[in-house]
């Protein structure tokens, strides 16, 4: 590679060039002297500061949509977060320390814990910073951190951006995203996604790049410096608007095109956008702030609302998807020295089937309230035995559907036997992409070995494809790999039945497959598989 070009994740699809803008840094450390005459009074700074905070979020979520909605409520939530702020007061009146200092170390502890749980609940550590920078700001009177609008289209560079920022982006300002840091599901790459914005992330060195424009190769994942004074180059969402909102090949071949969703808001976005239904329903919304577990009522009427959108459509809902990594003060969990590998998804059931079986009566009945087509899945499951289990005391919950997900290089090796206990089958392929190269999917410094292009992925894709084949039942993928257009044919090829996505690339992916046959799909899937690299599979699969 040339000293003129930088390689990384490619995680939004698309190309385009043009001047480029770099973000700075977060707002600076704030000191901890002199401290307060008053610490009580300066601790009183602290509530008012996060309100406002929350405000601001929360009008903002009110003019966006889908993914971006979602993700802003969920920031909102986390600057009202009761035991950051209670924290952050202790450390005023204990030690004295000014209050923009004491959300400064508040936050800080919680970011650790995060980091340190790893998996799913460190993707919320950048989140976490994102709040403790505006609340630090609004203590201190200064400008919240954030993007600025471009004055003319640019090509956004920052070492990451936090959700609040990529959600509030102007697809007309902003050409593209390249980032130093975040991962192939990072909050970065989905809200790229959602707004069709070309981004790569993962590029080592880009803050350091020299380079006064650049391309952005969002398929490739390169960077290339380009001539300032060449025209500026707008990606094109090309073929999204011509889809018919049937997901099938050209030669009538079905694949359904699903919405992912994690709470009413964004179910009412996916409906909205044309999906056909729900290929993962992440039920952890109602637990997460709890420190009681839900009762069967409650979580009902929470279901219920989600469910409401797509009455007489097939929903699939993910059971608890909780345990070490995603910590719930109720379930007591204990202390592991590897949470990522510990007792979480459905294991957290084997100890525990109260809460499960709690869980799948609540289910039941806002299936019963909402009319949509309820399936249930289970997360983590290893073997075929376990996923009898699940089957069975779905079954005896009155659920009809049984299923679970393959995110377990186990799983997806015994396929076969695994479909022969259920009804049906998901591929989770952000954390089946994470265990079988060993690589947490929030690590910058690993993303490329996250890249859902890579071979041995898709080869263990490929088995659990070859198992549905045999066994005649459904295979689905409901990771973020299924919102990639060219993906999505080479996993129709492989023989999976559903692709389940953010609400934001339902439309781009029923086009791609709209614009071939299943041949083609075979074809491009053959050449992917057989290719040495994660690049490689990407161009053959898109000259087959």
């Amino acid at each position: 590679m040339s000293d003129a070009q930088l390689s990384g994740v490619g995680v939004s699809p698309g190309r385009a060039s043009g001047p480029v803008v770099k973000i700075t840094e977060s707002i600076e450390e704030p000191a901890s002297s002199p401290g307060p005459d008053d610490p009580y009074a300066e601790a009183a700074l602290v509530a008012p500061a996060a309100q406002a905070v929350t405000a601001r979020l929360e009008a903002m979520a009110e003019t966006a949509t889908g993914d971006a909605a979602a993700i802003l409520l969920t920031t909102a939530a986390m600057a009202s977060d009761p035991a950051l702020l209670s924290q952050a007061e202790q450390l005023v009146t204990a030690q004295r320390i000014p209050a923009a200092r004491a959300v400064y170390e508040a936050a800080n502890n919680f970011a650790q814990a995060l980091a340190s749980a790893g998996g799913r609940m460190a993707e919320r550590v950048r989140d976490i910073q994102d709040v403790r920078d505006r609340i630090i700001a609004e203590i201190l009177g200064i400008a919240p951190p954030g993007v600025p609008e471009p004055a003319t289209p640019s090509v956004l560079v920052a070492r990451d951006l936090a959700p609040a920022d990529t959600a509030g982006l102007d697809p007309a300002k902003v050409l593209a995203l390249v980032t130093e840091e975040g991962g192939p599901t990072s909050h970065t790459a989905i809200l790229a996604r959602s707004l069709g914005i070309p981004a790569v992330v993962a590029v080592r060195g880009v803050l350091a790049f020299d380079a006064e424009a650049i391309s952005v190769d969002g398929d490739t994942g390169t960077i290339e410096a380009v001539d300032p004074s060449a025209p500026v180059v707008a990606a094109t969402a090309a073929g999204a608007a011509e889809w018919n909102g049937v997901g099938e090949t050209s030669d009538g071949h079905r694949v359904k095109v699903l919405a992912n969703v994690g709470g009413p808001v964004d179910a009412r976005a996916a409906a909205e956008a044309g999906a056909e239904g729900v290929g993962l329903f992440r039920t952890e919304f109602s637990y997460l702030d709890a420190d009681d577990e839900p009762s069967v009522e409650q979580q009902r009427v929470a279901y219920t609302a989600v469910l409401e959108p797509f009455r007489g459509k097939p929903v699939i809902v993910r059971t608890l998807d909780a345990g070490a990594d995603k910590p719930l003060a109720f379930l007591d969990p204990e202390v592991e020295p590897n949470p990522a590998l510990g007792v979480r998804g459905v294991r957290v059931a084997f100890d525990r089937t109260g809460v499960l079986d709690r869980q799948l009566e609540a289910i039941a009945g806002a299936a019963a309230d909402s009319g949509a087509e309820v399936s249930v899945m289970a997360p983590m499951v290893a073997t075929a035995e376990e996923a009898a289990w699940f089957a069975e005391r779905v079954r005896a919950a009155g659920i009809a559907r049984a299923g679970v997900m393959i995110e377990v290089p186990a799983a997806a090796l015994t396929a076969r036997e695994v479909l022969d206990a259920v009804d049906f089958v998901s591929l989770g392929t952000n954390d089946l992409a994470q265990y079988t190269f060993a690589a947490d999917r929030q690590l910058g410094a690993v993303a490329k070995l996250n890249d859902p292009w890579q071979p041995g992925l898709l080869r263990l894709m490929a088995l659990v494809g070859e198992a549905a084949k045999a066994t005649g039942r459904p295979a689905g993928v409901c990771g973020e790999a299924a919102a990639d257009p060219l993906l999505a044919r080479v996993l129709a090829g492989l023989g999976v039945t559903s692709l389940s996505m953010n609400t934001g690339s339902v439309r781009a992916v029923g086009a791609s497959l709209a614009a071939v046959t299943l041949a083609d799909c075979e074809r491009a899937a053959q050449a992917a598989v057989a290719a040495p690299t994660a690049q490689a599979a990407r161009a053959a699969a898109r000259d087959a």
